[in-house]
């Protein structure tokens, strides 16, 4: 299916290399984006679907990760710079909040405080900051280097090189309250906590998703299935899973360039959406669910002799029906 049968708006003046992360505000309609040519994009959606860019900064290189803080008055960003920065919507001011040892991979808010950021990054930590300080006010060693990170409630996960998973009871954020192996065979590629706390989703490089649940009594309910896969067998890498705000089903976004949504407590694909022809990074539900951002854009599954000049890089917008992203009832056996 080509791009002109599909009722997705795109996003104008999209970034001119490769798509990393996005994320809409908590209070507005507003879309961040990340961008291997060092640069992070802010876009107002309007009501019609289209998209005005708003606001740009940079960094010193490829930025890998962005948030926006609960308040939806800042973005904040880490990157190949090894440095984390903020900018403020309001002034248009950035600054520099943290840094690491090397690249900072992971990027998040926590609701622990309006000014309590975590980061994480490929030097084997997750660092703790208020950003009115310059001091981390609290750093984990990681078995190994952080690819993926995600927090909800008191929950913070992380997925290392090796298929380490770190879970932290942010009650005690400094250390670890259970440190497991992935679920799945291949690479942590993608994590993201349920939206009441409870659990998480893994996707691994091999097309394949685990749904864990972390409470003893609710572990038997965990179970992992296999998706982007195509008919030759092939297997693509799970790049992104997000949980819709409202009704906790998600979407999962492959190397195969396609998108599901998915109900984990029925166990059931959703809504299947068409082949985009180039491989999908990342992706976002907006604070209401009703926008699903993706972007189409290489993700580097294939390593650098893969990335081609001519790509195009381009994120579109999708309004999300509810009938396609509600829970379903179980399918009767």
């Amino acid at each position: 299916m080509s791009f002109g049968e599909i009722k997705d708006f795109e996003v104008a003046s999209p970034p001119t290399d490769g798509i990393s992360d996005l994320a809409f505000s908590p209070q507005a309609d507003l879309l961040a984006a990340s961008s291997w040519d060092s640069q992070i994009r802010i876009y107002e959606v309007q009501p019609s679907g289209n998209t005005v860019p708003k606001a740009a900064y940079s960094h010193e290189g490829p930025v890998l990760s962005v948030a926006w803080s609960k308040d939806g008055t800042k973005v904040v960003s880490g990157g190949t710079d090894k440095a984390v920065r903020m900018y403020d919507i309001n002034t248009n001011q950035t600054t520099q909040v943290a840094e690491h040892a090397e690249a900072v991979k992971c990027v998040k808010f926590l609701d622990q405080g309006q000014q309590i950021l975590a980061t994480g990054s490929w030097d084997k930590t997750i660092k703790y900051w208020d950003t009115r300080s310059p001091q981390p006010i609290g750093t984990v060693q990681l078995p190994e280097r952080c690819y993926t990170m995600d927090t909800a409630g008191n929950l913070l996960i992380a997925g290392t090189a090796d298929r380490h998973i770190v879970i932290f009871d942010l009650n005690n954020p400094t250390s670890i309250f259970k440190q497991t192996l992935s679920p799945l065979k291949w690479q942590t590629r993608a994590v993201s906590c349920f939206i009441d706390g409870k659990g998480y989703a893994i996707g691994s490089i091999e097309g394949r998703v685990g749904i864990q649940y972390l409470d003893a009594q609710d572990q038997a309910k965990s179970f992992s299935f296999k998706c982007h896969r195509d008919e030759s067998k092939n297997m693509y890498s799970i790049n992104a899973i997000s949980f819709h705000p409202v009704y906790g089903t998600f979407s999962t976004a492959g190397g195969d360039g396609t998108i599901n949504f998915w109900d984990k407590d029925s166990k059931q694909k959703l809504k299947p959406f068409p082949n985009m022809n180039g491989t999908i990074p990342c992706t976002a539900f907006s604070r209401t669910g009703h926008i699903f951002a993706y972007a189409v854009s290489y993700d580097w599954t294939k390593g650098y002799k893969f990335a081609q000049q001519n790509t195009t890089h381009r994120i579109f917008l999708h309004a999300v029906k509810d009938e396609d992203i509600k829970p379903r009832a179980p399918k009767k056996r």
